[in-house]
């Protein structure tokens, strides 16, 4: 996938639609979680303003009725009144709430539900699983970029588990299935430490339980197709983060796209079942309700990948509630196709990192411009990058300048950290940091061993950097006075003599474009070390 103007600031259509503020609520069997979001008309795009969960179990129903209990209603209703007074001081133009398994399947949900409208004032929407599998799948498609590539999720809440399967045009399958962490803590789990008796009867009825998704999953891929399996919700980070404590003694800054192997999540939960509840709760990254219940959870988790035959999970922090902002921005025009809207997830999230630190887009898209044009007409002859390094390249290119949201000084270093830090859905860890470090070499100093962060990436990738940053840094000079002096460059290499001829052609006949030859003349010397050979430029006046 190339990104030359693909979702080109200024050419997106503006629209009659008005940004604004909005509150989406889950209510799970476990947990209650609230988003509140900012959603840019323009982009369009949502940036997370604010997150509230509280773990209040709904799903500790009484167990000769089915019936929600009192005290669970009223946890709820308790966590609701919090959620409705932060969406209140934030400002929300409007509150979208649904309730899943535990409420659907309670005789009394409906009850329970009828005294959130009349005490809170709260319409909730009371959704089907297979409802709930769709904006589960809205969710995961706002926040990760699949390349067109047939893709599986998993989410494995507190009353059901969700198994989705898409492709680049549609959902293909999807399913929800009474297995859920804390449905089957009660039913299964009855000694701490799990005795040996109850986890063999918990993973032979989640295999019973499975069976028919997952033949009807195996069903719907095409001959030869290995979907890609993306994990959601608690269990899936709570895994990563141990994941990551135990394998880099390090907690990533984002667990977006994080990647774990089948058989370390298997080592896991060997381990767990062998820990009591103190033992587990523990862990680092394990908080007191999750370690009730992980057991079960990671069990769903384990035997569901090993009956759809795939080897690794890769996780996705956006979900439902996600998935409920998607889905009302469809409804409401601001998304016109969701397809469309998750085949523009990389450079979508860029132009909103740029938007929110103020980056001029006009100069930032010139640059970008000039850049992929020298990038494209080195390829094969001084570079053998392909297409991700050229959207890393794109990336930089566009945010390079978001530190001057900070100050001027410096800013270079202010924009590898902004970008370090920000919400770059669909990019995996290792992708955010090499975008952030050629962002971060666009001026000053060239990329040096003694750079902590530079030193700690591949051979591969530190030449990466070396080598796209030194690209950036010519084209930077190409719109010194940022006013769009250069309208063309065409750039020619000539190998017999190692020349990289720049042949620019001004905007305005008769600019001698002073500043922007001087500022080439600044900037080449790191690119004409890196690349060895002699940039040699003309002005076509």
């Amino acid at each position: 996938m190339t990104y030359t103007n693909q979702l080109s600031y200024q050419s997106v259509q503006k629209k009659a639609l008005q940004d604004c503020i909005l509150g989406a609520i889950d209510i799970g069997t476990n947990s209650i979680h609230m988003v509140v979001v900012h959603i840019n008309a323009q982009i369009p795009s949502f940036s997370i303003i604010a997150k509230e969960k509280d773990t209040v179990r709904l799903g500790d129903r009484d167990l000769d009725t089915g019936n929600l209990t009192d005290s669970a209603m009223n946890r709820a209703l308790e966590a609701l009144r919090r959620c409705k007074d932060l969406a209140k001081s934030l400002k929300v133009n409007q509150l979208i709430a649904v309730a899943t398994s535990a409420t659907r399947e309670a005789p009394n949900g409906r009850e329970f539900l009828q005294r959130v409208e009349n005490e809170l004032g709260i319409t909730v929407d009371l959704i089907s699983g297979q409802e709930e599998a769709r904006r589960i799948y809205l969710g995961v498609l706002s926040g990760m970029d699949f390349g067109g590539k047939v893709h599986a999720v998993i989410d494995i809440g507190g009353g059901s588990t969700e198994i989705i399967l898409g492709d680049a045009q549609e959902a293909r399958f999807l399913s929800s299935t009474k297995v859920g962490a804390v449905r089957l803590t009660q039913d299964f789990i009855h000694s701490d430490p799990i005795n040996s008796k109850d986890f063999i009867r918990l993973s032979a009825y989640i295999q019973g339980m499975l069976e028919r998704p997952v033949e009807e999953f195996r069903n719907a891929l095409h001959t030869g197709e290995k979907p890609m399996l993306v994990g959601t919700s608690g269990t899936a980070e709570t895994l990563a983060m141990i994941h990551a404590l135990d394998s880099n003694s390090v907690e990533p800054i984002t667990l977006n796209g994080y990647k774990m192997p089948l058989k370390d999540i298997e080592e896991i939960l060997v381990k767990l079942t062998k820990m009591d509840y103190n033992e587990r709760v523990s862990i680092t990254g394990m908080s007191e309700r999750r370690a009730e219940i992980i057991i079960a959870g990671t069990t769903i988790l384990v035997e569901a990948m090993k009956m759809l035959e795939v080897d690794s999970l890769t996780v996705c922090e956006r979900a439902l509630r996600e998935g409920v902002i998607v889905d009302w921005m469809l409804q409401n025009g601001y998304i016109e196709n969701r397809l469309a809207y998750q085949g523009e997830v990389r450079p979508r999230n860029i132009y909103k990192i740029a938007h929110k630190y103020q980056v001029d887009l006009a100069h930032a898209e010139r640059i970008a411009q000039f850049a992929l044009n020298i990038f494209d007409s080195m390829k094969g002859q001084l570079h053998s990058w392909g297409d991700l390094e050229r959207e890393y390249l794109w990336s930089a290119t566009i945010l390079h300048n978001c530190g001057l949201y900070i100050s001027h000084s410096a800013h270079h270093k202010h924009s590898y950290y902004l970008i370090r830090n920000a919400e770059l859905l669909g990019f995996s860890e290792i992708e955010i940091e090499l975008i952030a470090q050629i962002a971060r070499y666009h001026r000053k100093s060239k990329p040096k061993r003694k750079h902590e962060n530079y030193a700690s990436l591949s051979d591969n990738h530190r030449k990466m950097v070396k080598q796209l940053s030194a690209i950036l840094r010519l084209a930077i000079a190409l719109d010194r006075r940022q006013i769009g002096a250069i309208k063309d460059l065409e750039c020619r290499y000539d190998e017999e003599y190692k020349q990289l001829h720049l042949h620019l052609h001004p905007t305005i006949v008769g600019d001698d474009c002073a500043l922007e030859l001087w500022n080439l003349e600044y900037k080449k010397p790191i690119f004409e070390q890196e690349y060895g050979v002699k940039v040699l430029v003309t002005l076509h006046r």
